[in-house]
């Protein structure tokens, strides 16, 4: 079976090398060196002041909800992984739906303010696919009704709007590094903002809320292990030849399937974008079905990123409409992409959905 996905995993001599240092060392975690390395080189990278890794991106959104202190209702996308409204809904705030661009795939700037009520403390938007928000229209929002923004960059690694870090937008910007994601940890998350003050507190939050027998706020436990960060320093070495190889595959997609009926997100001028996922969207869900089911027959995986529309979920206490997601999720499939996937199978999965086509 060819997967949607494919982990990225480094040469085994490569994370022995780090395992070698554990077993010196003898720390395995509570924020050990390898962590801290591993902060420090994402802060490198992404050339922002400050990184902290944490369990997985779901307690990474935990906490910026958390260390934000909101309450009450948090505007967002119904067009993502079920965690960004989990995240809302564990930190007992209410999440109120916006729908979203029909060329972008992310939340709606044009609608949002008509969503913005007395109770309304926060947006936390979505960079799907890693295609950037409209950032400088949901700060100008943010800033008229004194808002938090959070950005969930789960999709985002290593995303730039004109030269400019993806996570340099907002208050705070939370990462996945899941197994599945471009850049990995194995299992783990990152969280970075421009506020020194809320990121101590996020730091203090992330282990339990104490320091020695101090117990200062109540925590959680959200750290990462040394274990995971020796699979980042190994991943982080190769991930601009990883986004490269990915784009490159997008570029194949692209010209195989360049005479089909098939609508792709847009990509605004001045992104660089980090060829995280291929999805494609179809003319209705009779069409998706027969396109999955072909390439199913053939020995190829695909995924409905993202399916339901969130807005639907069944244990929502409020019903709100979002048409343009509701559509979007019917009809999309996110095609196989990861970093040694060869041509002869993309041109493969693109005879088949031109058959059906």
């Amino acid at each position: 079976m060819i997967n949607v996905t494919k982990t990225y995993i480094p040469a085994i001599e490569d994370y022995q090398k780090y395992l070698v240092k554990i077993w010196e060392n003898n720390i395995v975690t509570n924020r050990g060196p390898l962590v801290s390395q591993l902060e420090k080189e994402l802060c490198e990278y992404h050339n922002v002041d400050n990184m902290l890794c944490v369990a997985n991106g779901t307690l990474a959104l935990q906490l910026a909800i958390r260390a934000l202190e909101l309450k009450g209702e948090i505007i967002t996308t119904p067009f993502s992984y079920v965690a960004t409204t989990s995240a809302i809904l564990w930190e007992n705030c209410t999440p109120v739906y916006v729908d979203i661009n029909p060329t972008t795939f992310c939340i709606d700037c044009s609608k949002i303010e008509a969503a913005i009520s007395e109770k309304t403390t926060a947006i936390l938007a979505v960079h799907v696919y890693g295609y950037p928000c409209d950032v400088e229209s949901i700060q100008k929002l943010a800033d008229k009704y004194n808002l938090k923004v959070i950005y969930d960059a789960a999709h985002a690694f290593g995303v730039k709007i004109h030269d400019k870090s993806i996570l340099k937008f907002g208050d705070i910007t939370t990462m996945s590094f899941h197994a599945t994601k471009l850049f990995h940890t194995i299992e783990g998350g990152g969280i970075h903002t421009k506020d020194p003050a809320i990121m101590s507190k996020i730091e203090l939050m992330h282990r339990f809320g104490h320091t020695g027998d101090d117990h200062i706020i109540c925590g959680i436990n959200a750290k990462s292990s040394e274990f995971h960060a020796a699979m980042g320093l190994c991943i982080l070495t190769k991930i601009e030849e990883i986004i490269s190889r990915r784009n490159e595959l997008i570029s194949l997609y692209d010209t195989y399937l360049s005479s089909m009926n098939i609508i792709r997100p847009s990509i605004v001028d001045g992104v660089k974008y980090n060829g995280a996922y291929y999805p494609i969207f179809l003319s209705n869900e009779d069409e998706l079905f027969k396109v999955r089911t072909s390439l199913v027959k053939a020995g190829i995986s695909t995924r409905r990123y993202f399916y339901p529309s969130l807005n639907n979920l069944p244990y929502l206490s409020i019903r709100q409409n979002c048409e343009v997601s509701e559509s979007a999720s019917k009809r999309v499939l996110c095609l196989p992409l990861y970093y040694d996937l060869e041509e002869n199978i993309i041109k493969k999965i693109s005879e088949i959905i031109k058959s059906i086509l």
